[in-house]
């Protein structure tokens, strides 16, 4: 005999060879990693968009209705976003670390050019801030895109200076003129928030680069002192200051810069333990303005109650602890300096737009990571983790052997 019943092949005979066996051996490639630690960032990730995407949706439809008479309309662009950043995620988790090392200065290039972009007639404003590009209908937020190339470029500058950041003027050239006229550039927009993060980020590259603490130090004290003086050159942020550092008691601040505030605490109240249920919220109806994007934090307390707040935060404290892990594995001090710079980046951006939320710090319009409406946003993030998860695909020791392994193993593509 040589077929069984219902046309099936005999269980001696080989696979078919063709289309299929192709796409098992394209899916085994993008998905093939060595370690835990690629699995669990990209799986900690993915969890964190798909939740981001259901939040969305439910903070989201009140608003997408009266603008756009459709309740999924930022949802859907949040869902096509999150669509075209997955597999811009995946390449460049398959790209090799000379790659970064490669193209470092093309990126802040072209980084730095879309930010100047702002201030032409392309630029677009919205609440003060001039910090989007306006193409065809389709809206960019260079400062986003700004973030990840300056990880890639930092960690090439700081790996090639090596141990003369001992000196002072090592650090100061080229980083000072570079990085620090990169987060200028965004202040130019008004955009305090993003350049905050820059920062942070910047400042944790040097520092986890090696830099000594008293540079690393004064160059924090002197930004600060910097921001402060632009905190105050705006009325409007001065007044939402004044009003942070009062406690929002006064009645005027209220319904000028105390609104949104006041509805997150009562909308985290309003959760309780468990919550209210998914898109049960109240505040949504127009109480919380940009419910969707800086306060969807507000909205995760109100319809899952404390038990959905805490999940954020131990999804993101999982996100820390393997990025430190993967600073570890790694010896080549690019993918060490570039792994810490991303994980300042996500961990003081989560911290700062919940801290915001729960008023610990005054309203800066910073998204939270993975989950907030913003397409920009969203895949510079995802690329940002399919840099770090290029340098967990494979452990150091087993490097050589897994490139043995490919180059004796037909059909499967080389990296």
């Amino acid at each position: 005999m040589t077929s069984t019943r219902h046309g099936r092949p005999p269980a001696s005979e080989p696979a078919p060879e063709g289309p299929v066996r192709k796409a098992v051996i394209a899916f085994r490639w993008v998905f093939a990693a060595e370690t835990r630690e690629y699995f669990v960032l990209l799986g900690t990730t993915l969890f964190l968009v798909v939740f981001g995407l259901v939040m969305v949706l439910s903070s989201s439809s009140i608003q997408s209705l009266v603008d756009d008479g459709d309740v999924f309309s930022r949802a859907s662009r949040q869902a096509v976003f999150a669509v075209l950043g997955l597999p811009l995620m995946l390449l460049a988790a398959r790209a090799p670390i000379t790659f970064w090392k490669k193209w470092a200065w093309h990126a802040l290039g072209l980084g730095i050019l879309l930010q100047l972009l702002v201030f032409t007639g392309l630029g677009a404003s919205y609440g003060g801030n001039t910090n989007w590009l306006s193409i065809g209908g389709l809206s960019l937020q260079p400062s986003e895109l700004v973030k990840l190339a300056l990880v890639v470029w930092l960690a090439y500058i700081l790996t090639r200076k090596g141990a003369l950041l001992n000196e002072w003027r090592h650090v100061a050239l080229p980083i000072l003129p570079v990085a620090f006229g990169s987060i200028f550039l965004v202040l130019l927009g008004n955009d305090l928030g993003t350049a905050v993060i820059l920062l942070a980020l910047t400042l944790g590259a040097l520092f986890y680069a090696g830099v000594r603490l008293r540079i690393v130090g004064a160059l924090a004290i002197g930004t600060t002192l910097l921001g402060v003086i632009f905190a105050q050159g705006s009325s409007s942020r001065q007044q939402r200051i004044e009003a942070w550092l009062t406690g929002c008691t006064r009645a005027e601040d209220y319904e000028l810069h105390c609104w949104q505030t006041i509805h997150g605490w009562e909308a985290l109240a309003n959760g309780g333990i468990l919550g209210r249920g998914l898109g049960n919220s109240q505040y949504k109806w127009l109480w919380i303005p940009h419910a969707e994007s800086d306060f969807i934090f507000a909205i995760v307390g109100e319809e899952l109650g404390l038990v959905g707040a805490l999940l954020v935060l131990v999804l993101f404290a999982v996100l820390a602890v393997t990025f430190v892990r993967i600073v570890r594995m790694n010896r080549d001090p690019f993918a060490k300096i570039a792994t810490s710079a991303v994980m300042v980046w996500i961990v003081t951006q989560a911290f700062v737009n919940v801290a915001v939320v729960l008023g610990a710090l005054p309203v800066l319009g910073v998204p939270l990571p993975f989950m907030s409406a913003g397409g920009s946003a969203l895949i510079s993030s995802m690329l940002a983790v399919g840099v770090v998860l290029s340098f967990a695909r494979r452990r150091p020791d087993a490097a050589e052997s897994s490139r043995a392994l490919r180059r004796s193993t037909p059909g499967v593509p080389r990296t």
